[in-house]
C-alpha cells in the first residue's frame, strides 16, 4: 500500500481544531459553554510571538485563562498604541489582576538587537528600543563571554524594561494604587520549558526598577 502524503499545514490546523472541540465536548463539555458566555481572565500575558512559546501550553492552561498580547521581542514602549489598548482593555474592563511580561532564551529578536544589521525598515524600527538598551549596558553585556548568553541577558533587560514601561503607564498606575493591580517579569528557558520568576524588587516601583537595571 502507498504512504499517504503528510497533510500540509493548513490541513494540520484544521484537524487538529476538529480534534480539540472534539476531545473538549467529550472530556470538558462546560468548557466552551463557559467561554461563550465570556472572559474573566485574572492574568493579562505580555509575550514574543515566537512559535515555541504558546502560553496556555507552556502553563498547563485552558481558553480564557489568560488575556494576550504577543510581538516580536515582546517589546512594550508607550508609544505602541496595539499593545497600549490591550492593557487599557485588559486593565479597565476585563480588571485584571496581574500583567506578566514574559521574555525567553534563545528570542531571535535579542540576539538580532544584539547587532546593527540592516533588517528593513519595518524590523529596525521595531527593534531600536532593544538595540538601545543593549548601548545602554554594553559594558554589562561584554562582560559575558557567550554570544548566547548575552542575548539571553539583553532578553532580560528587556522585560525589566517593559515592567518599567508598565510602571509608568496611567491605567496601571492608577488600577496599582486602587486595587493593588501587580506586575511580574518572568523569562521562559526554552531548553527546560520552566519559566523563571526575575527580580521580585521589579513588583515595588520604579526607583528599585532602575537599581535592577543598573546591576
Amino acid at each position: 500500500m502507498a504512504e499517504q502524503p503528510e497533510p500540509n499545514s493548513f490541513a494540520r490546523v484544521l484537524a487538529g481544531n476538529k480534534t480539540f472541540a472534539n476531545r473538549t465536548a467529550h472530556h470538558e463539555p462546560d468548557l466552551l459553554h463557559k467561554c461563550a458566555q465570556g472572559q474573566t481572565p485574572e492574568i493579562l500575558w505580555l509575550g514574543c510571538a515566537d512559535s515555541r512559546i504558546p502560553e496556555t501550553t507552556i502553563c498547563d492552561l485552558k481558553p480564557g485563562d489568560l488575556f494576550v498580547h504577543r510581538n516580536i521581542a515582546n517589546v512594550i514602549i508607550s508609544e505602541d498604541l496595539n499593545a497600549a489598548s490591550v492593557i487599557e482593555y485588559a486593565v479597565n474592563f476585563l480588571k485584571v489582576k496581574r500583567i506578566m511580561v514574559c521574555g525567553h532564551t534563545k528570542c531571535g529578536g535579542a540576539n538580532a538587537a544584539m547587532h546593527d544589521d540592516d533588517l528593513g525598515i519595518v524590523l529596525n524600527n521595531w527593534l531600536h528600543p532593544v538595540r538601545e538598551l543593549r548601548r545602554k549596558y554594553q559594558e554589562q553585556l561584554d562582560d559575558i563571554s557567550c554570544s548566547e548568553a548575552k542575548a539571553d541577558r539583553l532578553a532580560e533587560l528587556n522585560v525589566y524594561k517593559s515592567l518599567e514601561t508598565l510602571e509608568k503607564n496611567a491605567t496601571v498606575v492608577k488600577a496599582m494604587a486602587e486595587r493593588d493591580l501587580t506586575l511580574h517579569g518572568v523569562i521562559y528557558d526554552i531548553r527546560e520549558g520552566r519559566l523563571r520568576v526575575l527580580d521580585e524588587a521589579m513588583r515595588e516601583g520604579n526607583e528599585k526598577s532602575i537599581d535592577v537595571l543598573k546591576r
